[in-house]
């Protein structure tokens, strides 16, 4: 690779040509640094010279490729004997340093356990944030510790082991509360055997499981035995156990007719912001669902994703079932089946990538789910008055803004190949929605696809209207007025430089230039402004990056539920409301008795004139126009 082949980086051209020429090509990791000795990136190779050598090349990187290697200063390698081992030593360094370029877990190390102490003689059941080989039988992770302690509480009323602390001798003179309200055995006063609070545990065990029919079996057989002996009050305990454990599995969906043990993941992003879902299915029930937050996933694609996801999930998960459902496929999947098969006791374990039928609308309804955990993320962030707050305060500084600006209006354009081409404008007030101001605009002056008229159409339509109604006096006199007369303190354009340079072209024209005015370019969320050669670039984790966001795809769904509606609006019409003597009236009724275009067209006259409001005329001309139009088609 010639020195000119080489893409920018903090490392001398020759010495960076000498360093790749001798890197092994053996199996292993790299570790990239910065000039402050901070770890950017780790990553694993099957080829360690081709792998870091692809890093320096100047063609066909990602952007987020490219900012990483013009801050290498360094690395380091570490030679593995296999693929395998190389994996395994990139997800603990991942997981120990977090570098800034990986996909990671968000707050992994957070993450709680359900611990059931089977290696204590008189177990416990409780909640830990570590998994030690010590005996015990561990579940989870979770991400809501809330559930957690909701899961417990359930628990300790369906099975009635110890919650305390103590020693237990089983020669304490009295027990405590949890006995007299029948959520504790009582092994501290001698009130069961230890082969029977065993039992108990096991049972425990077998529900965390998700095994509930094993479970109400060996219910029904200690109901009967107590019943057998005459042991009534302790039937009727068993019995209200078996009814408490059959009302949580009613409320288990069954989604494996196969009644298979697997997990199923899938994720949705947004903004380099990725969720990732998991179904728990054991014995075909699902039992349980979790949501995991992955951080530094701008750029990256979904195998990549998918792959750093699955490594570090179950390099730390209790249990592993003997088939992980995948949205999309990860890189090496042999390699890791490898070592998910080690992690499950040598047990076989497998990747799978469904494209159909019900497991693939499965992966579906799961990457769904986590499509919405993204969306109450988003709007419990906007509802936190002190984020929002910071966000704006950032958003001033950045943009070089007076003060953070309370209201900040953003413009989008929606068309399908330029036709029912339409804008939208969409208001924030203090960093918050401001739905009532929002307004839509229909394109009328401009024709086909022209993104950069459409968009001066509309600023110069909102501030003339604007204008017209006296835009007059200080910003924060004209903020007391309602609907056009309220000024905003910034103005947000979907798109790049040019549909900037439009918009700004329309406020000059009527001498409003001084409003502050960027626009935002999606690829790479480029803030482009009108004083400025070189876009600004927010920092990828600020808030004011997610704030901006925030507004402009919210802007872009208001276009686009516009457009839809007058596609939709327009293709319906069709030839009806080109009929003499047809209105609105007539056209509802006739849809509403036919239920379609084309079964009107089919119905006799005798028909179309039982139709309310209708006359022989019009049902005449109805019949004449309609199998017209389906002859021309």
């Amino acid at each position: 690779m010639s020195i000119t082949a080489l893409a920018t980086c903090r490392i001398d051209p020759g010495a960076l040509r000498r360093r790749l020429a001798a890197l092994p090509t053996t199996p292993g990791i790299y570790i990239y640094r910065n000039e402050a000795a901070e770890i950017l990136y780790v990553g694993k190779a099957v080829n360690l010279r081709n792998r870091v050598r692809s890093y320096f090349h100047r063609d066909g990187q990602a952007v987020k490729v490219r900012q990483m290697v013009a801050q290498i200063a360094d690395w380091e390698v570490i030679v593995t004997g296999t693929e395998l081992e190389a994996l395994v030593l990139e997800c603990t360094l991942i997981k120990k340093h977090r570098p800034k370029y990986n996909v990671r877990l968000r707050d992994d190390k957070q993450y709680p356990y359900i611990k059931v102490s089977l290696n204590e003689e008189w177990p416990r059941v409780y909640i830990t944030r570590r998994i030690a080989k010590d005996g015990a039988r561990y579940f989870g992770p979770f991400t809501d510790s809330r559930s957690v302690w909701r899961t417990l509480d359930l628990l300790n009323k369906l099975f009635p082991y110890r919650t305390c602390h103590i020693a237990i001798t089983g020669t304490d003179a009295r027990p405590c509360l949890q006995f007299h309200i029948h959520r504790c055995l009582g092994p501290c006063i001698g009130a069961v055997s230890r082969d029977d609070y065993q039992a108990v545990m096991a049972q425990v065990v077998l529900f965390l499981d998700g095994k509930h029919e094993e479970v109400i079996a060996d219910l029904t057989m200690k109901m009967t035995v107590a019943a057998e002996s005459l042991q009534f009050e302790r039937a009727a305990f068993v019995r209200d156990q078996i009814r408490s454990v059959e009302k949580v599995t009613a409320r288990q969906r069954i989604v494996e007719a196969a009644m298979k043990d697997q997990d199923v993941v899938a994720f949705a992003r947004s903004n380099g912001d990725a969720c990732v879902e998991v179904f728990f299915i054991r014995g075909g029930k699902l039992i349980g669902r979790e949501d995991f937050l992955l951080e530094g996933t701008k750029d990256e694609d979904v195998r990549q994703i998918m792959t750093s996801f699955v490594t570090q999930f179950y390099d730390s998960a209790a249990y592993i079932p003997p088939e992980i459902v995948l949205q999309s496929a990860v890189d090496e999947a042999r390699i890791v089946e490898s070592w998910l098969r080690q992690k499950r006791g040598g047990q076989k374990v497998t990747l799978t990538v469904p494209r159909r039928g019900k497991t693939r609308r499965l992966v579906d309804l799961v990457a769904a789910n986590a499509a919405e955990v993204l969306a109450q993320m988003r709007a419990r962030w906007l509802a936190d008055e002190r984020k929002t707050a910071g966000a704006l305060i950032d958003l001033a500084e950045h943009l070089d803004l007076e003060e953070p600006p309370r209201r900040i209006e953003c413009y989008d354009i929606s068309n399908v190949q330029g036709s029912s081409s339409v804008g939208s404008m969409v208001v924030f007030e203090n960093g918050q929605p401001a739905n009532r101001e929002y307004r839509r605009f229909q394109i009328k002056t401009v024709e086909g696809a022209n993104d950069f008229a459409s968009i001066q159409e509309i600023v110069r339509r909102r501030f003339s209207r604007a204008q017209a109604v006296g835009l007059v006096g200080s910003a924060a006199e004209a903020n007391e007025r309602k609907g056009w007369t309220n000024r905003p303190d910034l103005v947000i354009i979907d798109g790049g430089r040019g549909q900037l340079n439009a918009a700004l072209a329309a406020l000059q024209e009527l001498n409003m230039e001084r409003i502050p005015i960027v626009s935002l370019a999606k690829q790479s969320e480029e803030i482009f402004t009108p004083t400025e050669s070189r876009p600004i670039i927010l920092p990828r984790e600020s808030q004011a990056l997610y704030l901006v966001q925030r507004i402009r795809d919210e802007a872009h769904r208001f276009a686009l539920t516009y457009h839809r509606k007058l596609r939709a609006r327009r293709g319906t019409r069709s030839a009806l409301d080109d009929v003499p003597g047809i209105g609105p009236k007539r056209r509802a009724a006739l849809l509403r008795r036919f239920g379609s275009v084309r079964a009107i067209r089919e119905a006799t006259i005798e028909d179309l004139v039982a139709t309310p409001g209708m006359d022989s005329r019009v049902a005449a001309s109805i019949k004449e126009r309609l199998q017209a139009s389906a002859t021309l088609a």
